[in-house]
């Protein structure tokens, strides 16, 4: 599967001048939603994801998918490995599990967004459904930035990656774009602006 291809061929691999949630600079801007919004592409990424994640023998009761990037991508890959589907989502700037979402004892939790940069916000998904008693088996994602090492990969885990080492990392594609400090980006002394495309801004 061509996952990059696929991102081109859906206008979601964007070429510009981006500010990323981290408040650094990027030319490339992965806008999964784009992807997403096509429900046979979401089914079919969705599955080819689970088949290394069931591959790996990952015994796994229920997604969790930190809201908002990662609903769809985690919906579909519940659906996928047919397990329950929840979702934790941002109150005050916190997350929370709420709507009703209950995790039992002991509950397996697999966390997915639809990429992973540093593992932030799926690590504060995380804490929450271990601070409700579940148990984080793992992490997936469609596509990873290039912090985080995965399942069979040969990058090596960055100094930002928030990702603890002791559970696996699934994804389908490595997109490693350079990132710049706000205060040496060449694309800003070039005298261009950043946007920022993504959930949290427009």
């Amino acid at each position: 599967m061509d996952v990059k291809k696929i991102y081109i061929d859906a206008d979601a691999l964007l070429d510009g001048h981006f500010k990323l949630s981290s408040g650094n600079h990027s030319q490339y801007y992965l806008q999964s939603a784009k992807v997403l919004e096509d429900p046979k592409t979401a089914k079919l990424l969705a599955e080819a994801l689970a088949v290394k994640i069931k591959a790996s023998g990952l015994e796994i009761d229920t997604v969790c998918a930190p809201a908002l990037g990662g609903l769809i991508a985690g919906f579909a890959l519940a659906t996928a490995l047919n397990v329950r589907s929840i979702f934790a989502e941002r109150v005050n700037g916190e997350m929370d599990i709420r709507r009703g979402f209950e995790i039992a004892e002991g509950e397996r939790v697999l966390i997915c967004e639809d990429i992973i940069t540093t593992g932030g916000s799926a690590m504060e998904a995380a804490k929450v459904i271990e601070s409700l008693g579940g148990k984080i088996v793992g992490v997936a994602a469609l596509a990873n930035r290039g912090f985080c090492k995965h399942e069979n990969s040969n990058i090596e885990t960055k100094p930002n990656c928030k990702l603890p080492q002791d559970i696996p990392f699934f994804t389908l594609k490595d997109f490693t774009f350079e990132i710049f400090a706000p205060n040496a980006c060449p694309l800003c002394k070039d005298g261009s602006e950043a946007i920022k495309p993504g959930s949290r801004g427009n």
